[in-house]
C-alpha cells in the first residue's frame, strides 16, 4: 500500500478536533503508516513543527565537489598535455569518472 502522508495528517487533525472518531489503528489502515509513526505526527502536528517536504530537499550532497576544486581540476588540466587517464592517476583525490565529468561539464551546459 502507498503511503499517504497528507490522508494521514488530515485525519489525524480531525482526531485531534473531534471531527472523527477513527482509532489510529484505522488511520493505519487507510495512510499505510504505522500506528508509532502516526504517534509522532500527532506529536508534530500539536507542536506545529510538521513539514510535508524532506529536510535535505535543495541541499548540497556533503561530499559533493566544491566549485573550488572543480574550478582547480580544470586548470590543472587545461595545463597539462596529459590525456585524462593519466591526469585521474596524477590527480588521484578524485576517480577517474568524477574528473572526465568535470572536465566536459561544460559540453553538456
Amino acid at each position: 500500500m502507498k503511503k499517504d502522508k497528507k490522508l494521514a495528517i488530515k485525519l489525524i487533525n480531525d482526531k485531534l478536533n473531534k471531527k472523527t472518531y477513527y482509532t489510529f489503528e484505522e488511520i493505519s489502515l487507510q495512510t499505510g503508516y504505522h500506528v508509532k509513526y502516526l504517534f509522532e505526527l500527532q506529536k508534530k502536528i500539536k507542536d506545529g513543527t510538521i513539514k510535508m517536504e524532506h529536510g535535505n530537499k535543495n541541499r548540497k550532497s556533503y561530499n559533493a565537489i566544491s566549485d573550488e576544486e572543480k574550478e582547480k581540476i580544470k586548470y590543472l588540466y587545461s595545463k597539462s598535455s596529459a590525456s585524462i587517464r593519466k591526469f585521474a592517476k596524477f590527480y588521484s583525490k578524485r576517480s577517474y569518472s568524477c574528473i572526465y565529468n568535470i572536465i566536459h561539464e561544460k559540453d553538456n551546459e
